[in-house]
């Protein structure tokens, strides 16, 4: 008797573990939908063709994305995705530990792309999404791609290492950082199909481009400030280029009323109309921005002498005599902004660096915050004061 009720204390558990194990499985329908509504809010279509659920695993067969306002934007076919260690999340999201994709082999017109290794860590699925906060959007922890090729009838013509992107969120939701890198970029230009192109770029050694591209900035959504740190191509040979900025009022606010503009827009049966009509928006909402400071920056790695001595051949001169003219030119060109202060920096920088060519930058550091509007309002009415608004200098070899 004993025995007999043991037992069915023993069933009675396993039956409502069972169930209950049932009532937490993982709903991958609901997970895809969900990805495709959170994708939806950023003008992105997302359509799949099946869903099938294994444990924590969730696989999407024939997945598919499309620019919504974009008219013509074909399809993007993503293959099969597999989303590993799925977790649903409490405010109804998912989360999965890792997102798959199939390698990528496509081609048409004689052209050939391959992409291999592409997945996503830690990405995250809103349960209601929203662009007004970090929360309700799509976010993940860091995202990767191996070698990407693309050939053209049998040639290779452009290469990609691999790419790898980075995203902390803080723990109050309020900001994130981000950086990405570009790794090993390698491009053939030697069959541009314009002769005279063709022939500076052979005369100036750059049949091949060898680089690394990268990227580092912040964002908090409460106000709005954007601050881009680097922004940088680094050519071998050739030099670093690298743009910084820093503004406010990017709020996602800001984002969902450009994104709704940009939709109505390409919904307008008269395109004429449309675009004038986001012309119009896109200039309202600008006025919300404020500028906080930027930079472009080069550090030459032997290109600027190669330039040089390139166009003093072609005026029948040499380099040398070359950026003598150059320094000659560039007080007479500045002198027509009307800005003397700025005149002499430039003319004093250009000389540096054409003497012996290491860096030159231009910054834009304003006291304070400068609006667009008052921006705008220089430009048109007295751009000759820009410069001070904007708190400009030019500097070399620093």
């Amino acid at each position: 008797m004993k025995h007999y009720k043991l037992t069915q204390v023993f069933l009675a558990g396993t039956a409502a573990a069972l169930l209950a194990s049932q009532a937490h499985a993982l709903d991958g329908d609901d997970m895809l939908k969900k990805l495709s509504a959170a994708y939806a809010s950023y003008g992105t279509k997302i359509t799949y063709d099946s869903v099938t659920t294994s444990d924590t695993t969730v696989t999407a067969k024939g997945v598919k994305l499309k620019v919504e306002t974009a008219d013509k934007s074909p399809d993007l076919p993503l293959g099969d995705v597999t989303f590993s260690d799925v977790e649903e999340a409490d405010d109804g999201g998912y989360y999965a530990g890792n997102v798959s994709f199939q390698n990528v082999d496509m081609s048409k017109d004689g052209g050939h792309l391959t992409a291999k290794d592409l997945q996503i860590d830690g990405l995250s699925i809103p349960g209601t999404p929203s662009t007004a906060s970090l929360d309700g959007m799509i976010l993940f922890q860091s995202a990767h791609t191996g070698n990407i090729t693309f050939e053209q009838d049998g040639k290779r013509v452009f290469q990609v290492e691999k790419i790898e992107s980075n995203v902390e969120v803080a723990d109050d939701s309020s900001s994130l950082t981000s950086d990405t890198s570009i790794s090993g970029i390698w491009a053939d230009l030697s069959d541009v199909k314009d002769p005279k192109a063709q022939e500076t770029i052979n005369k100036l050694g750059l049949t091949n481009f060898n680089g690394n591209i990268a990227t580092k900035g912040s964002w908090a959504s409460a106000t709005g400030k954007i601050d881009l740190t680097e922004f940088s191509i680094d050519a071998r040979d050739l030099g670093k280029l690298n743009l910084t900025l820093s503004m406010s009022g990017y709020t996602p606010q800001l984002i969902k009323a450009m994104q709704d503009a940009t939709v109505a827009a390409a919904a307008n049966p008269d395109k004429k109309a449309g675009d004038a009509a986001l012309g119009m928006t896109m200039m309202g909402l600008l006025q919300q921005l404020s500028f906080n400071g930027a930079s472009i920056r080069f550090d030459d790695a032997s290109i600027t002498k190669r330039l040089l001595d390139y166009f003093g051949k072609e005026q029948n001169m040499t380099g040398d005599q070359f950026a003598q003219s150059l320094k000659g030119m560039a007080p007479l060109m500045m002198a027509q902004l009307n800005v003397p202060e700025l005149q002499n920096q430039v003319s004093a920088a250009v000389t540096k660096f054409l003497d012996n060519p290491k860096n030159i930058e231009i910054k834009a550091a304003p006291a304070a915050p400068v609006a667009a509007p008052m921006i705008m309002g220089a430009a048109m009415g007295a751009p000759q004061t820009l410069p001070q608004v904007l708190g400009v200098s030019v500097n070399a070899n620093q």
